[in-house]
């Protein structure tokens, strides 16, 4: 063998090893914590967000503002959670805890954004339908087609003639332009790469996403990986808007708790910073 052939096959397999040493998982012990608080909203479509006589916050959203805006204050939820309770809000039974924090930390690197949940999932729900998963994580990035994708967060994909709510038919969350990168955790071990557009699909991702968990004692450890490119290309330089949706005690549908639209901040600033891997 010659030497020159034994120096090219040690200079591959150091360039190998960068490779792989820049697609590693984060450290997250350096990785910074921000707090997001979620909530149950109830049967509260996109629709009851834009109603004026419902919504006092319907003006602002015309004006593009958005519901994060209103809804927290030095980083805590500003909600009547009375309302929340109503039967107005939830016919069907309110869970026992309205909200509660969730952890998150994110990094990125050339290729990839990492986003880590830690959470303590609460019981007391209402729905129990989902036998198979005691809790369900989901992370959602709409791209700037999505109508009301960067005020309003998840809800632009949520309809009151979706299924499950009171007016609800056969329907899946869905939008009218563009698409949101869907990644989902399940605690029976399944990872969800999909997308919302003209309908909900849990598969055919264009993130190339996927998602890990873990529970120890009570507390919930879940780390989603997705590439920058999707449909929402995510960029260094560039806050991000997405959202977080978390199914516990075995909930299905919409019995779950969601959070306002955040931004994550790639090498900038968002209500949650990504550190540079």
């Amino acid at each position: 063998m010659s030497k020159n052939f034994v120096s090219l096959a040690v200079a591959g397999a150091f360039l190998a090893l960068g490779a792989q040493s820049a697609m590693a998982a984060p450290d997250w012990a350096k990785v910074g914590k921000s707090n997001i608080h979620v909530f149950h909203p109830g049967a509260s479509p996109i629709e009851w967000l834009q109603g004026k006589g419902e919504h006092s916050g319907a003006s602002g959203l015309k004006k593009g503002e958005a519901c994060a805006g209103c809804h927290i204050e030095d980083g805590k939820l500003s909600l009547d959670t009375k309302r929340l309770a109503s039967k107005e809000m939830e016919p069907k039974g309110a869970p026992k805890t309205l909200t509660y924090p969730v952890t998150v930390q994110a990094a990125y690197d050339a290729t990839n954004l990492y986003v880590r949940l830690t959470f303590k999932a609460p019981t007391g729900g209402f729905d129990h339908s989902d036998k198979d998963n005691e809790v369900k994580a989901t992370i959602m990035f709409p791209n700037d087609k999505v109508p009301l994708g960067d005020q309003a967060g998840c809800w632009s994909a949520c309809h009151e003639d979706a299924k499950g709510m009171p007016k609800g038919k056969e329907k899946t969350k869905y939008v009218s332009a563009g698409a949101l990168d869907l990644i989902q955790w399940k605690s029976s071990g399944k990872s969800v790469d999909g997308f919302v557009a003209d309908k909900r699909n849990m598969e055919g991702g264009k993130a190339g996403a996927s998602a890990e968990g873990a529970k120890a004692g009570d507390t919930y450890t879940v780390t989603f990986t997705r590439k920058l490119a999707g449909n929402a290309v995510l960029a260094p330089g560039k806050a991000v808007p997405f959202g977080i949706a978390i199914h516990a005690d075995n909930a299905a549908g919409r019995f779950h708790h969601v959070s306002f639209g955040q931004t994550i901040g790639l090498g900038t600033d968002g209500d949650v910073k990504a550190a540079k891997q």
